[in-house]
């Protein structure tokens, strides 16, 4: 185990400021992460931690109040794919081409569970925000599982998702999946497919729900595309790409219908009902791969391959 003190620092130089609503987006904090790419970030709900890993097989966590990180590696026997916190929570889960997902405790980061049972390589997890025992998980052989934290194992298991998966929000009624190009949202209670949403030309990176369930949003590297279920999963807004390599994207927390997009050095903040659309913030010096958000502080976080984690308001 490895223990840092990583001091926070202020850089006002990434700014971005609407006129037009007084909205303001600044990087306010600097944290240094690993020397290999990180692919994956999540906050607790609290917003008292942060957790990041990636290509290294380290799990890095700071205290977002003390400044402190806590890293340690080869907690996996390959790349992790993804890190999510159980709701209102210190325990996380981190999933991993090692085809195992393991839960553990944000206090020294402890071993809780290890979970077996996938035949291909695990690509994401979330946790159900309802039910604090359930949890998806989904691989690259298209197998998406829902697991049971108190009897370690499988509830049911079925296909629809390659690249990822995320629970709606508020209810955790439906589960949305990115396989392919296309978004699929199944009913969690009976594994039914409800809607699958089609319309990307290259593969989906990343999807998010907007904070009351309503949306989904979908990036790959040609689009963002925001979905309504409102509307029966019609796409309704989408911002093309113009070879600015979209990889990741996330809600902002306090902005409804904002979505902020991780590009190629740049964080795009899209808001498609103003008129101010599209603004481009210089956020890192390579790919910003994973996108954050914390609902109760009000912030977003990027991560990429520059070595650092940056901190918005």
């Amino acid at each position: 185990m490895n223990t840092t003190s990583s001091k926070l620092q202020e850089n006002l130089t990434a700014h971005y400021m609407s006129e037009q609503d007084g909205f303001s987006f600044k990087e306010i904090h600097r944290l240094h992460s690993s020397k290999d790419g990180i692919v994956c970030c999540h906050f607790s709900s609290d917003g008292r931690f942060l957790a990041a890993a990636g290509h290294e097989r380290k799990i890095h966590l700071w205290s977002m109040k003390g400044c402190d990180c806590i890293t340690i590696g080869e907690l996996h026997s390959d790349l992790i794919t993804d890190i999510r916190f159980r709701p209102c929570s210190d325990i996380f889960a981190t999933s991993s081409f090692d085809r195992t997902v393991k839960m553990w405790h944000a206090n020294g980061i402890k071993q809780l569970f290890q979970f077996v049972g996938h035949t291909g390589k695990v690509t994401s997890i979330d946790f159900d925000p309802v039910n604090p025992d359930y949890f998806c998980s989904c691989d690259s052989t298209d197998e998406i599982r829902q697991w049971s934290i108190s009897i370690s194992s499988s509830r049911s298991v079925y296909k629809g998702a390659s690249r990822q998966v995320r629970f709606q929000p508020l209810t955790g009624g439906l589960l949305a999946s990115a396989s392919g190009n296309t978004i699929n949202l199944f009913d969690v209670k009976t594994d039914k497919l409800i809607f699958s949403f089609e319309g990307h030309v290259n593969e989906v990176h990343s999807i998010c729900w907007d904070k009351s369930g309503a949306y989904v949003a979908s990036v790959s590297e040609d689009s963002a595309r925001i979905w309504s279920l409102a509307s029966n999963g019609k796409c309704i807004h989408v911002l093309n790409s113009q070879g600015n390599r979209f990889g990741t994207g996330i809600f902002h927390p306090d902005h409804p219908l904002l979505l902020v997009v991780g590009s190629y050095q740049a964080l795009q903040l899209w808001n498609p009902t103003t008129s101010d659309g599209t603004m481009s913030v210089t956020a890192h010096e390579d790919v910003i791969s994973a996108l954050a958000d914390c609902r109760e502080t009000g912030v977003v976080a990027s991560a990429g391959k520059d070595e650092f984690v940056k901190i918005w308001k």
